[in-house]
């Protein structure tokens, strides 16, 4: 899952906002996992980051950073 650091997710009901609108942009079947404690929201590698970004923005809260899980793996190998 590629990781996006989110700002302004304070509650729970900030992760069902965020989490509700990235299921009506990609369909019910997207793995999200939303934690306003941690301003973390997961999203499924198949959805294209962009829209993503997009759609959070577009929910009223502003995405920091995006972590892709493919480049910590290339960094990884290139460690051993």
């Amino acid at each position: 899952m590629r990781t996006y650091q989110v700002n302004g997710m304070t509650c729970s009901g900030c992760e069902r906002s965020v989490t509700r609108a990235l299921k009506e942009r990609f369909g019910e079947d997207l793995a999200v996992e939303a934690n306003a404690q941690s301003g973390v929201v997961r999203v499924s590698e198949d959805a294209d980051p962009q829209i993503v970004v997009f759609t959070i923005d577009s929910a009223g809260y502003t995405v920091d950073e995006v972590n892709d899980p493919d480049d910590q793996r290339r960094r990884g190998a290139s460690e051993t």
